[in-house]
């Protein structure tokens, strides 16, 4: 419960910083839920993002902007938020099965599971900024995706070698099939 927690509290914190260029804004929430991805398991996965969410429902300021409440969730960007509570702990079920799949394949399943993240997040996005702004699909994805795609590549790459080093420190959970870590 208590990494469960600390994620959710890392995901407001990387909600703080938040450039906004449209109706979506730039923030490092998806570096730290591929984070969260890599080095949690599907339930502590869903119980962080689960908090998060929660705790920005009631009204926190924990979402982008330092905003909260139902209608945040309501609004235009709610479906990247509602995305991140599915992304996150089908990516981490996703990154555990790839592992097992092809045994000693470590990169290759943290690659799967945070393209999945992305991939819901960026779904769910898309279809509540179309249907709540009425821009259409192809200018929704313009404003919501398109200016996204590079930065989130960097961040997801850069969380990737976070987490790697993470469990190098004896953090998270390994994928199935790398090679041990050593003691001291």
């Amino acid at each position: 419960m208590l990494r469960a927690a600390l994620a959710a509290a890392l995901v407001s914190v990387g909600a703080i910083v938040s450039v906004p260029i449209g109706p979506v804004p730039v923030t490092l929430q998806i570096l730290v839920l591929a984070v969260i991805v890599l080095l949690l398991s599907p339930g502590e996965a869903f119980a962080a993002t689960a908090l998060y969410v929660a705790l920005g429902a009631i009204g926190l300021p924990v979402f982008s902007g330092a905003s909260g409440g139902v209608g945040v969730l309501l609004g235009p960007t709610g479906g990247f938020l509602l995305g991140f509570l599915a992304g996150a702990p089908a990516g981490a079920w996703v990154r555990r099965r790839v592992g097992l799949w092809l045994p000693g394949r470590p990169t290759l399943a943290d690659v799967a599971g945070v393209c999945l993240l992305v991939a819901i997040s960026y779904g769910l996005g898309w279809a509540r900024l179309a249907a709540v702004t009425g821009m259409g699909a192809t200018a929704a994805f313009g404003v919501g995706i398109a200016p996204f795609l590079l930065p989130d590549a960097v961040k997801v790459a850069g969380a990737i070698v976070v987490a790697r080093a993470a469990r190098r420190a004896g953090l998270g959970e390994p994928v199935e099939g790398a090679p041990a870590i050593p003691s001291a």
